[in-house]
């Protein structure tokens, strides 16, 4: 178990590298997008090459962030229901998911990403838009965020093997695994308690 454990952390650390550096990708866009407004307003000239690698930078985020979000909890997550359950049920739970759902569907998107970017690298094939930019880069997105995603998967799985089995924390008990909603909640939830241990 230490071992994978070891590999978990190296790809915690991956995802985090690869995470923070699509942030700038965020302050890139925002950039060029003002850029681009600029000069279309003063000077009456636009790029559709611009605009396109606006599209190019905001699918990066959301697909090279993917793991990352998945690292730090930031995934959809039903926190009413389960801040209401176990702490194995709730590992139990993500152990099941990542296994039936994520997976699954990382392969399958994997599997028809790769051709999808392999046919438009070979072809070379670009944007119809005049002075648009190619279009491999932004296919090649898909199975490189998917991977990432699959990867995370492979490390969130055995740290919740790892807990199950008695060899390693709740991840999902610490702080910086818990999203803003569920931290939220639990303020809600301590506030509500002391006002009621006061009314007494």
């Amino acid at each position: 178990m230490n071992g994978l454990l070891k590999f978990s952390k190296g790809v915690d650390g991956l995802n985090t590298v690869v995470g923070k550096a699509t942030m700038w990708l965020i302050l890139a866009t925002t950039i060029i997008s003002a850029g681009n407004a600029i000069v279309r307003k003063i000077f009456n000239v636009s790029s559709n090459g611009l605009l396109e690698i606006q599209w190019y930078l905001f699918a990066a985020v959301f697909l090279l962030g993917a793991g990352y979000g998945f690292l730090k909890n930031s995934h959809v997550r039903i926190d009413f229901i389960s801040s209401k359950l176990s702490f194995r049920a709730r590992n139990w739970i993500d152990v099941l998911g990542i296994v039936l759902v994520l997976f699954p569907f990382c392969a399958i998107i994997i599997s028809l990403g790769w051709p999808f970017f392999m046919q438009a690298f070979t072809s070379g094939e670009m944007s119809q838009n005049a002075g648009g930019l190619i279009r491999w880069p932004a296919y090649v997105l898909i199975p490189i965020g998917f991977a990432l995603l699959m990867l995370q998967g492979v490390s969130e799985l055995i740290k919740r093997i790892a807990f199950l089995t008695g060899n390693g924390p709740d991840v999902l008990e610490s702080d910086d695994a818990k999203s803003d909603d569920q931290k939220k909640l639990e303020e809600l939830e301590a506030q509500t308690a002391r006002d009621l241990a006061g009314a007494k």
